[in-house]
């Protein structure tokens, strides 16, 4: 790897984490500040670093621009817009789209609760595999093998009371989730919101994608947000269309929930 492209990736992603100086810049990639120096001057001249005062550097417009264009080049994300923007737009409740790449589940996109309550959460963040309902959903795609592989890597960190914690019960959930066609997150991964995700195939019937709708359990009880299913359901189903998908074989979904305490885990 070239080392300096190394060093100014690495001054990219401390610029993440807030504005940094030129000294705790140049301590963190290890040369003197005229190097620092002239690597941000390039990565100014290219918008990707820009000066904050006099003493101070932040993040350019520059990445946000490729990553957004790196989002609209997502067929998927462009194909089930429509759908997604209408679900929000008829229930005002927060609703993301999220993608399994590299080992990592990330929201590629997301639409905003039109209610006083919001979530905090974001396109391009990475959703835990063991507790987000949109991990659940994809990871129940992934063949039996590869499924036990990544069960048994997960950090199994206890986030709330009903977060799974073992990669047994993680498998089981996972077993549930391809049964039923639908992931919950009952208060798994923040103890005050619940989720309930489902499917986007693409043209193989692949799982490409994984819709969910996350709502404050103050404004919707458990039962009243499996009551939304058959509208999350159509969503799912009008954005895999547009995905190409050929709905001859549709999975079937059981109407029922399952609340007992090993599934009760949800999932943004």
């Amino acid at each position: 790897m070239s080392q300096s492209l190394d060093r100014a990736l690495t001054l990219m992603g401390e610029l993440a984490t807030g504005a940094k100086t030129l000294d705790e810049l140049s301590a963190v990639i290890e040369v003197h500040k005229s190097t620092t120096l002239r690597l941000l001057r390039t990565l100014e001249a290219h918008r990707f670093v820009r000066r904050d005062g006099v003493h101070h550097y932040r993040l350019g417009t520059a990445l946000f621009d490729l990553a957004n264009r790196a989002l609209e080049e997502r067929d998927v994300r462009r194909a089930a817009e429509p759908a997604l923007r209408d679900l929000n737009a008829r229930l005002g409740y927060t609703v993301h789209l999220a993608s399994y790449e590299g080992g990592e589940v990330i929201y590629i996109d997301k639409y905003d609760s039109t209610h006083p309550m919001r979530m905090y959460s974001r396109i391009g963040r990475r959703a835990p595999l063991h507790c987000t309902a949109v991990a659940k959903v994809l990871l129940s795609d992934l063949p039996e093998s590869r499924r036990r592989e990544v069960a048994e890597a997960i950090d199994y960190v206890p986030l709330t009371a009903n977060t799974i914690t073992t990669p047994a019960a993680y498998l089981a959930e996972l077993d549930r989730v391809r049964q039923r066609g639908y992931a919950v997150d009952n208060a798994e991964h923040e103890d005050f919101i619940h989720c309930l995700a489902v499917p986007v195939r693409g043209a193989r019937g692949e799982v490409v994608a994984a819709v969910s709708m996350s709502v404050p359990k103050v404004m919707l009880d458990f039962d009243g947000l499996m009551g939304h299913l058959p509208d999350l359901l159509s969503t799912a189903r009008a954005a895999s269309l547009e995905c190409g998908w050929t709905p001859r074989d549709e999975p079937p979904t059981s109407p029922t929930p399952r609340r007992s305490p090993e599934s009760t885990a949800a999932t943004p």
